[in-house]
């Protein structure tokens, strides 16, 4: 089709329209930590299309919100979550991505402390679980590839920017950090050598606090100081793991 002339619509309004018959949509990789393990959160859908499926958090864009607004609303709406860390990752567009007509979607991934969080299905979703990212059901649409697409962002991004942080407790061991690392990035890290390299970069504060309730030796707790790694980011500092 040749190019469209926007400026004189009353000429081509029949043309124009034709671009205009698509939806727009957001659908969100909510990652949590369990045991050790990075799970995806998924929810199953009770309406057609894929009625009874297992698929990430998404749904159509309202004519009058932006994207992230989208997300936000998106994310309440099915499952309760409200205010976690989210960033926009990948645009999905195949044109056969959706059984009813031509629908582009945006892909958000969120970091969640899971213990904190306690997600409800509401909406269309009859129920929500958390599942490891390993041991996947078969996913509604394409959201097998969005998730993969998600699960590499990921990996990229904790590399280069201490988002695996929002995964922890806020009082965390550096062998806790150390597990977190090892299993985003599916591999194991040499003790001695992760821990220099993490205290190094001089974003954490020790606690005068240990560990209880545990059978082996306490160690002491850390957190992350935000502040300081915006502060030094300002002065050229690059995180890298």
């Amino acid at each position: 089709m040749e190019a469209i002339d926007t400026y004189n619509l009353t000429k081509n309004q029949d043309i124009f329209r034709e671009y205009l018959q698509f939806g727009l949509s957001v659908d969100c990789v909510v990652f949590g930590y369990q045991q050790g393990q990075i799970k995806v959160l998924l929810v199953e859908r009770d309406m057609e299309p894929f009625k009874g499926n297992w698929a990430l958090i998404g749904d159509l864009v309202h004519p009058k919100e932006d994207l992230r607004e989208s997300a936000s609303r998106v994310l309440t709406s099915l499952t309760g979550l409200t205010n976690i860390f989210m960033e926009q990752f990948h645009t999905f567009g195949t044109q056969d991505r959706h059984p009813i007509g031509r629908v582009v979607t945006v892909g958000y991934y969120s970091l969640v402390r899971s213990k904190d969080y306690h997600p409800i299905a509401s909406s269309w979703a009859k129920s929500t679980k958390w599942v490891n990212i390993h041991e996947l059901p078969e996913l509604a649409f394409d959201h097998d590839n969005i998730l993969t697409k998600g699960v590499e962002t990921l990996k990229k991004s904790v590399r280069r920017r201490p988002v695996g942080f929002e995964l922890l407790p806020t009082k965390f061991t550096l062998l806790e950090l150390q597990a977190l690392y090892e299993a985003i990035l599916g591999y194991k890290f040499d003790k001695p050598n992760f821990r220099k390299k993490i205290l190094a970069m001089d974003l954490l504060v020790p606690l005068e606090e240990m560990q209880s309730n545990v059978s082996h030796r306490p160690a002491r707790l850390y957190k992350f100081d935000l502040a300081r790694y915006e502060g030094l980011k300002k002065q050229g500092f690059v995180f890298e793991l």
